[in-house]
């Protein structure tokens, strides 16, 4: 086998990796802008019943698909590091990275209008609009089809240069690291909190930490793990856990964590 195409061979490994960090990606840049910054949507908004339509839940559903996304990024860049003697500057192919990772981002979005949108209709890009069909179109063609047909070009057109693997690897390694970075922040004006307790916690014992913390209750889980308060001042943090609260928190990753372990 030539050199070239050893060449080739080797950093097409790396299209594995990147497609799964860039599922990751688009992952993070749907909850960042979508459910933290524009707040268009949580992702059972339309979910019917009673139960899907407490705040608390939607914010539990949200945190737990943060959860999935960063599982999803660290297979990627595990995959990555388990294939890092590909990247060596002769294994080349920048190519098969970026073009990897455009596949997975698109691709992501593809399967998330078309199933969750349009078939399981759990939630659109914007509700509470005219025409929310409008919206998932747009976010359809430009951050689903484009990125999935410039990805999808690169892997297919001829290399000029079998170098750069080893870079764009890193790159996508750090928009990865800074989307994780960013989706495990609260929302700049976000005022819901989830309030997490210790094991043996009842409901009506949450419900009297609430009380003596002096805090509005928007939701209250039946069994007494959590609830979901509005902290309409800075002390209301302080005065849970001096009240008996285990984590009081805003960030959809350490919610969805809390609520992981605590299933």
């Amino acid at each position: 086998m030539s050199r070239p195409a050893a060449s080739q061979r080797r950093a097409g490994g790396m299209v594995l990796p990147a497609m799964i960090v860039g599922v990751g990606l688009s992952g993070f840049f749907d909850g960042i802008l979508l459910h933290q910054v524009l707040q268009w949507h949580h992702l059972l908004s339309l979910v019917p019943g009673a139960p899907f339509h407490d705040i608390g839940t939607q914010v539990l559903a949200d945190g737990l698909f943060h959860v999935l996304m960063y599982l999803v990024t660290a297979t990627g860049l595990w995959l990555f590091w388990r294939r890092r003697d590909r990247l060596a500057p002769e294994a080349g192919g920048w190519r098969a990275v970026a073009g990897g990772g455009l596949v997975g981002f698109g691709l992501w979005n593809i399967v998330d209008v078309g199933f969750f949108h349009w078939i399981l209709g759990i939630h659109r890009i914007r509700v509470n609009v005219p025409d929310p069909l409008v919206y998932d179109v747009a976010w359809l063609a430009a951050l689903g089809l484009v990125p999935l047909g410039i990805g999808w070009w690169l892997l297919r057109a001829p290399a000029r240069s079998p170098r750069g693997a080893g870079a764009a690897s890193l790159f996508l390694a750090a928009l990865a690291l800074l989307g994780g970075g960013l989706a495990a922040r609260p929302a700049p004006d976000a005022r819901t909190a989830l309030v997490f307790f210790g094991p043996g916690t009842s409901a009506g014992a949450a419900l009297n930490i609430a009380i003596a913390a002096d805090v509005r209750l928007a939701w209250l889980d039946p069994r007494g793990r959590m609830i979901a308060v509005s902290l309409a001042d800075p002390g209301a943090e302080q005065r849970l856990y001096r009240a008996g609260a285990l984590l009081v928190t805003r960030s959809p990753l350490l919610a969805g964590c809390a609520t992981a372990l605590s299933v």
